[in-house]
């Protein structure tokens, strides 16, 4: 397995294993394809961008979208309710969005209360959906992004000795 799919794997893997892996933090840039953005019921999927976040600190899951006209969406979540619907997906719950905007003072972060819930296919081999959806104050705000987490090749094997360059090592 290349390093960016084991450091995708070992996230994720994190997810599933509940709130004690959920307290240590760990941050991880996915590549692949947004195929969904939506912030505060505006449709901006054609600005999203191929990258997603996903962060696990303090107890709290979070996944970061942005989009290429300074946009941003966080779905954010107690990584102690996380849980496994079926034995293939996981389910994040979401309690906090936090939306922003970029201008010329930097960004200006809207957080909020909100009723929602990020879900995944555990870590496999092959493409993984992250799917999130959440209301807050009547809007509805939800992204969707997929990412591909390759199996090792020989030369994945030789070049695994961590010299990838910035570019490569925020891919899965």
């Amino acid at each position: 397995m290349t390093t960016r799919a084991a450091s995708l794997l070992a996230l994720l893997g994190a997810l599933a294993a509940g709130p004690a892996a959920a307290q240590q933090g760990a941050e991880i840039k996915m590549t692949g394809q947004c195929e969904r953005l939506v912030i505060g019921d505006k449709d901006i999927t054609q600005n999203c961008k191929e990258q997603l976040v996903n962060t696990v600190a303090r107890g709290r899951t979070t996944f970061d979208f942005a989009a290429w006209d300074g946009q941003t969406l966080s779905f954010s979540g107690s990584g102690a309710q996380h849980e496994a619907t079926e034995e293939t997906e996981q389910l994040q719950p979401i309690s906090l969005i936090v939306s922003g905007l970029k201008n010329n003072e930097g960004i200006v972060r809207s957080p909020a209360p909100a009723v929602g819930a990020c879900r995944f296919s555990s870590p496999a081999p092959g493409k993984t959906q992250i799917a999130c959806e959440a209301t807050s104050q009547g809007k509805t705000f939800a992204g969707t992004f997929i990412t591909e987490a390759k199996s090792e090749t020989k030369s994945d094997a030789k070049a695994g000795d961590g010299s990838q360059d910035k570019k490569d090592s925020a891919k899965p």
